[in-house]
C-alpha cells in the first residue's frame, strides 16, 4: 500500500516545485513473537521468546515483553542494558528519535539489540499497514509520535491476544511523560512509569540504583535554599553569543582547584581566548568539558589565577557559607598585570557528560540510600548517588553517570552504573585507567572480525598485481625484545656501480583493511594501538597485528617499500615507492643488531647489511643534527616484571643504543620521502604531521634554569637552541646536559596531523624538516593506513575513493586521531604510574639521589635518574608549623629558612608510597639532604618501619 503527500515549495529562483513524497506500507512485518501464526515468521535478526522467562514482577505476574517511549530509552539506557531486562520491542519512531538526540545512546541501544541472549526485537511500525499514524492538523511531530507509539502498543496487545487465549501474553507500556500515560491507561494499554515497573522486581533489587534520577526541572526548587543562578534557554543563549553579549567555549575545570575554571573560547579572536572562572556560583554547575556561554564580568571585578591548591574534601555536602570563605582565600593581593578576563557560566549550550569511575564516600548517617560519590578525574565535581549497596561497594571502583543538577544542589545527581573491582587491584585499575582516557578496549566485534582474511593464508596471483617480488633481498627487522607487531624491516646492499641501495619496508596494512568496512571504521575510530606497562590495546585484531601484517622472519609478507639509491656520503640519488613481497631473514632486538655490528667475528650477509645501514645512519643523523634537529631527552623507563605473580620486581630507565638511532634515522627518512610524494600528488588532501615552534615564553624557565648554573641558551631558532644545548658540557655535573634536555622537551608544543588543504605552515620543529607524516608504523597507527592509501593512489598500485579527496573529512579524521594519540599518552603515563606505585609498595622507603626540575611557591619537583621518576616535595604540611619560604620568580629560587634552591641542585630525598587516600595513591617524597631543621628527615632509614603505608591502609578499611 502506498501513502503519498504532495506540497509545494518555492525554490531560491523564486519558481515553484511540486514535491511527492510516497511512504510504502506493508502487511508482511513480523511482530518478532516466535510461534504467532498470524506474522508466519516474517522476523529478521534476533526475535523476542516465545515464552519470557523475565524476573517475577508484583505489578504484571503474567508473562509480558516491554515496550519503551524514547525518554525512556535515553535516559535509562543503564536499566535496559542490564542482564535482568530482556524481551523489549523497540519501535521505529524510538529508534529514529533517539537517533536525532544522541548519537551515543543510539549505538548503545544498537548494541543490545544485536546482543541474541537480550531478546531486543526492532518493530517497524511506521511502515506496519496497521500501526502507521498520520500526523492530523494542529498536532505537533512531537504528539504524533507519542500516539504513534500508543498505537503500536495498543495494536501489539491485540495482536498477541489472537496467537493464543490460555496463554496471555501482554506488552507493557513503559514511560515517563505522566500525560503519554493517562492517555494509555484510558485507552487500555498496560503503562508504569520506569521507576515503577523497576522497583516491581523484588527478585532485583539493585537494578533501582541503576535508574536515573531525573526531577522535574520546573519543581526542583521544592526544598532547599536556591544555591545558583537559572540557565538561560538556548534561544537566548544564541541571541547574546550572536550579538556579542555572552561567549561560547569549553569550559575545563582545574585538577588543582575546585573552585576555578577556565573557558577556552571558540572561534579566531585571540582578545579573551581564554576566560578565568572562580568561584561556585560563577561555575554554575558547568562540568569539564561541556560547551557553556559565558557573559564577562567588569574589569573591576577581574581576578588572577590562583596559586592554591584546592581539594573538596568537605563530608558536610551543602556546607556552602564554607564554600565562599574558600572563596575569599583565592582572592589574594596580585599586581594589575596578572589579572585576566573574567567570567560567570550564564548557560549550558551542550552537556559532554560521560560515565565516571570512582569511588564511593559513604554517608555517615545509618541506614541512609544518599551518599556521595568521588570520580578518580579530580576536575569533575563530586556527584550525589542513591544506593542500597553501599556498604558492598565501599573501596570498590564504581561507574557513576550524572542525571541533572538542581539549582538548590551543591552536587550534581546521578545513578549507580557498575562496580569494576577491588580499588588496587590490576585487572580493575587498568579498566579504570583506559576508561578514564577514553581508550576503546572492548573485544572486536563479530561484524569487524568479518572482514580479516580467512585462514590458512597465502599470498595469490592476484595479490601479486602491482607488486615486486623483493624476497630475494636480505631484509631483517630490529625492534625491542618481545615485540610481535613487527612494522617495519630494512635492507641495505652495494649496487654494482658502486652506489648503495637502501630499503625500508613497511607492513602492507591497507591491503587487508579496506576503506569504509567496519574494520576499517573500528581502526579509524581507535587511531592508535595503546601500549601499558603490561598490556598492549591493539588498533587492529591480532590476527593482523602479531601474524599476517606482521614482519616476522622466514615467512612470505605484502610490504610497501621505499627504495632509495645512496653514495656512500648518504646522499639521495634516486627514490622509488613500491607494492612489494618480503622474505625476512631476520627478526632482531636492538642488543642482537648491536652485537652483530660491533663482532669482529661476523660476516654474513645480515651483519654487513647492518654494518652499512648503520655507517649511512650516522652520516644521516650527523647532517639532520647540523640542519637544527633537535636531540632532546625524557626519562623513560621500563619495568622487570616478576613472571609468576606480575608484579614490578625492578625499575630501570631505558637504555639506547646505537641501533635504536639506525632504525629511527632510516624511518625519519622514509616518511619525509613519503611526505613529499603525497605532497606532490595531492596538494589539498595530503594527511601530514607538524610540529609548531613554541612560543618565546614557553623557553623563559629554560632559559632561567640555565642562567641560575651561569649558562646562556639561545632559542631563537631550533639550530640556536640545538647548539647551545650542545656546548653545555660540565665534567663536574655531566647529568646537566640531560637536565637542560628534559626540561627543553617540557617546553615543547604536541605535534600534530593535518589536512594539507587546511594549513600552510607545514614546518616540523623538532626534526627541522619542512614537510612530515607518518607512513612507517601502519599496524599501530591509523594515519600511517591512510598516508599508504594516498601513497599507493599515488604509484598506480591502488584506486581512490571519495573520502580519501575530501579535505574536510580528513580534517576531522586528524581531529579524532590527534585526540586518540593524545589520550593514548596519557593513559601510558597512567599506566607507568601505577606500576610504579605498585613497585614502592613491595620496596618500601628508599632514599635517592635527585636533581631539582622546577621550583614552586612551596615545594620543589625533582627527577630522580636512577628510576626516572619525578615527584614533589612539599614544605608545607598540615598539622605542622610553616617554614619561612621566599619564592624569587625571576631566578627562579625558594628559600626555606637559610637553605636556597635552584633548579637542577642536586638533593636527596626519601621515596615512598603514600596509601593515606585509596582513591589517589601517591609516591610521596621527602627532603633528606640539605639537612634543614623541622624539615628534613633523618637520613638513617635502617630502623624505620617498611610497612607504615600498610597500617595507615588497614586503619582505614576498619
Amino acid at each position: 500500500m502506498l501513502k503519498s503527500k504532495t506540497f509545494l515549495k518555492k525554490t531560491r529562483a523564486g519558481g515553484v516545485m511540486k514535491i511527492v513524497r510516497e511512504h510504502y506500507l506493508r502487511d508482511d512485518i513480523g511482530c518478532g513473537a516466535p510461534g504467532c501464526a498470524a506474522c508466519g515468521g516474517a522476523h529478521e535478526g534476533p526475535v523476542l521468546e516465545p515464552q519470557p522467562l523475565d524476573p517475577a514482577s508484583s505489578l504484571c505476574p503474567q508473562p509480558h515483553y516491554l515496550l519503551p517511549d524514547t525518554n525512556v530509552l535515553l535516559h535509562q539506557i543503564d536499566v535496559l542494558e542490564d542482564p535482568a531486562i530482556r524481551n523489549v520491542i523497540v519501535l521505529q519512531t524510538v529508534l529514529q528519535e533517539v537517533r536525532n538526540r544522541s548519537a551515543p545512546v543510539y549505538k548503545r541501544i544498537r548494541d543490545v539489540t544485536n546482543n541474541q541472549e537480550k531478546h531486543f526485537y526492532t518493530f517497524t511500525n511506521e511502515h506496519h499497514r496497521e500501526t502507521y499514524v498520520e500526523q492530523q492538523q494542529g498536532e505537533n511531530s512531537n504528539d504524533r509520535n507519542d500516539r504513534a507509539i500508543r498505537v503500536a502498543a495498543k495494536w501489539y496487545n491485540e495482536h498477541l491476544k489472537k496467537m493464543s487465549a490460555e496463554n496471555q501474553l501482554q506488552v507493557i507500556f513503559i514511560t515517563n511523560d505522566r500525560k503519554n500515560k493517562e492517555k494509555a491507561i484510558e485507552e487500555g494499554i498496560p503503562a508504569f512509569t520506569c521507576e515503577e515497573y523497576v522497583k516491581s522486581l523484588t527478585a532485583n533489587p539493585e537494578l533501582i540504583d541503576r535508574l536515573a534520577c531525573l526531577s522535574d526541572e520546573g519543581n526542583e526548587i521544592e526544598s532547599g535554599k536556591v544555591i545558583f543562578s537559572e540557565h538561560l534557554p538556548l534561544s537566548k543563549l544564541q541571541q547574546g553569543i550572536k550579538s556579542g553579549t555572552y561567549l561560547q567555549g569549553t569550559f575545563r575545570a582545574s585538577r588543582e582547584n575546585y573552585l576555578e575554571a577556565t573557558v577556552w573560547v571558540h572561534g579566531d579572536t585571540e582578545e579573551n581566548k581564554e576566560i578565568i572562572l572562580q568561584g561556585l556560583k560563577n561555575l554554575n554547575r558547568a562540568v569539564h568539558e561541556d560547551i557553556v556561554a559565558v557573559e564577562l564580568l567588569p574589569k573591576n571585578q577581574w581576578v588572577a589565577p590562583s596559586s592554591v591548591v584546592l581539594h573538596d574534601e568537605g563530608q558536610n555536602e551543602d556546607d556552602v557559607e564554607k564554600e565562599e570563605e574558600r572563596e575569599r582565600i583565592l582572592k589574594t593581593a596580585v599586581n594589575e598585570k596578572m589579572l585576566k578576563p573574567t567570567g560567570r557560566v550564564v548557560g549550558i549550550i551542550k552537556r559532554n557528560w560521560r560515565p565516571y569511575c570512582g569511588m564511593l564516600s559513604k554517608s555517615d548517617i545509618k541506614e541512609s540510600r544518599r551518599h556521595l560519590f568521588t570520580p578518580a578525574d579530580k576536575r569533575i565535581p563530586r556527584i550525589r548517588i542513591e544506593t542500597r549497596q553501599a556498604s558492598t561497594l565501599e573501596g570498590r571502583r564504581i561507574i557513576v553517570s550524572i542525571d541533572g543538577w538542581p539549582r538548590n544542589s551543591r552536587y550534581p545527581n546521578g545513578h549507580f552504573v557498575k562496580n569494576l573491582g577491588e580499588v588496587g587491584d590490576k585487572e580493575t585499575e587498568t579498566e579504570v585507567l583506559l576508561l578514564e582516557h577514553d581508550v576503546p578496549h572492548q573485544p572486536f566485534s563479530q561484524a569487524v572480525l568479518s572482514f580479516l582474511p580467512k585462514m590458512p593464508w597465502s599470498i595469490t596471483e592476484k595479490d601479486m598485481k602491482n607488486r615486486e617480488d623483493l624476497r630475494h633481498l636480505c631484509v631483517c627487522s630490529v625492534d625491542p625484545p618481545g615485540c610481535t607487531d613487527i612494522d617495519d624491516a630494512l635492507h641495505c646492499r652495494e649496487l654494482e656501480n658502486g652506489d648503495l641501495e637502501v630499503g625500508v619496508h613497511i607492513a602492507d596494512v591497507s591491503h587487508f583493511i579496506r576503506p569504509g568496512n567496519a574494520l576499517d571504521q573500528e581502526s579509524a575510530r581507535r587511531g592508535t594501538t595503546v601500549y601499558l606497562c603490561e598490556k598492549r590495546i591493539d588498533m587492529v585484531p591480532e590476527l593482523l597485528s602479531s601474524n599476517l601484517c606482521s614482519l616476522r622472519s622466514n615467512v612470505d609478507r605484502l610490504a610497501f617499500s621505499c627504495i632509495w639509491e645512496m653514495n656512500h656520503n648518504a646522499e639521495i640519488l634516486k627514490t622509488r615507492f613500491t607494492k612489494s613481497v618480503i622474505n625476512s631473514k631476520a627478526s632482531l632486538t636492538y642488543a642482537e643488531a648491536q652485537m652483530r655490528i660491533d663482532s669482529a667475528a661476523m660476516n654474513d650477509s645480515i651483519t654487513t647489511s647492518l654494518r652499512g645501514l648503520n655507517k649511512l645512519a650516522k652520516i644521516l643523523k650527523k647532517r639532520r643534527i647540523e640542519k637544527g634537529a633537535l636531540t632532546l631527552s625524557s626519562p623513560e623507563v621500563r619495568f622487570h616484571m616478576d613472571s609468576e605473580t606480575h608484579d614490578p620486581i625492578d625499575l630501570q630507565t631505558k637504555e639506547l643504543r646505537e641501533t635504536n638511532s639506525m632504525v629511527e634515522e632510516f624511518m625519519l627518512l622514509a616518511n619525509i620521502s613519503v611526505a613529499k610524494k603525497i605532497h606532490e600528488e595531492f596538494s589539498e588532501h595530503a594527511l601530514l604531521r607538524k610540529h609548531p615552534a613554541p612560543p618565546p615564553s614557553n623557553y623563559e624557565i629554560l632559559v632561567k634554569a640555565a642562567k641560575s648554573k651561569n649558562l646562556e641558551i639561545k632559542t631563537d631558532t631550533a639550530k640556536a637552541l640545538a647548539d647551545s644545548l650542545d656546548r653545555v658540557d660540565s665534567p663536574i655535573f655531566p647529568y646537566l646536559n640531560t637536565l637542560l634536555r628534559i626540561l627543553a622537551t617540557r617546553c615543547m608544543m604536541q605535534a600534530v596531523y593535518f589536512c594539507s588543504g587546511m594549513d600552510n605552515d607545514f614546518h616540523h620543529y623538532g626534526l627541522a624538516s619542512p614537510i612530515y607524516t607518518h607512513f612507517t608504523s601502519p599496524i599501530r597507527r591509523y594515519a600511517d593506513i591512510i598516508v599508504h592509501r594516498l601513497l599507493a593512489v599515488a604509484i598506480g598500485a591502488d584506486c581512490t575513493y571519495p573520502e580519501l579527496t575530501d579535505k574536510h573529512k580528513l580534517a576531522d579524521l586528524c581531529k579524532n586521531l590527534n585526540f586518540r594519540h593524545k589520550m593514548a599518552q596519557y593513559a601510558q603515563r597512567a599506566s607507568v604510574a601505577f606500576h610504579t606505585q605498585l613497585f614502592f609498595k613491595s620496596k618500601g622507603i628508599v632514599s635517592e639521589e635527585a636533581y631539582i626540575l622546577f621550583v614552586r611557591k612551596n615545594a620543589i619537583v625533582v627527577l630522580i635518574p636512577k628510576y626516572g621518576l619525578e615527584g614533589t616535595v612539599f614544605f608545607e604540611e598540615k598539622d605542622k608549623p610553616k617554614p619561612r619560604l621566599i619564592y624569587d620568580d625571576e631566578v627562579p629560587s625558594l628559600k626555606i629558612e637559610d637553605t636556597v634552591f635552584h633548579i637542577f641542585d642536586k638533593v636527596k630525598v626519601r621515596i615512598m608510597l603514600d596509601s593515606s587516600n585509596l582513591q589517589h595513591q601517591k609516591i610521596r617524597m621527602l627532603l633528606v639532604e640539605p639537612q634543614i631543621p623541622g624539615i628534613s628527615v633523618p637520613t638513617d632509614t635502617s630502623n624505620m618501619d617498611n610497612s607504615e603505608p600498610e597500617r595507615k591502609k588497614k586503619k582505614l578499611q576498619k
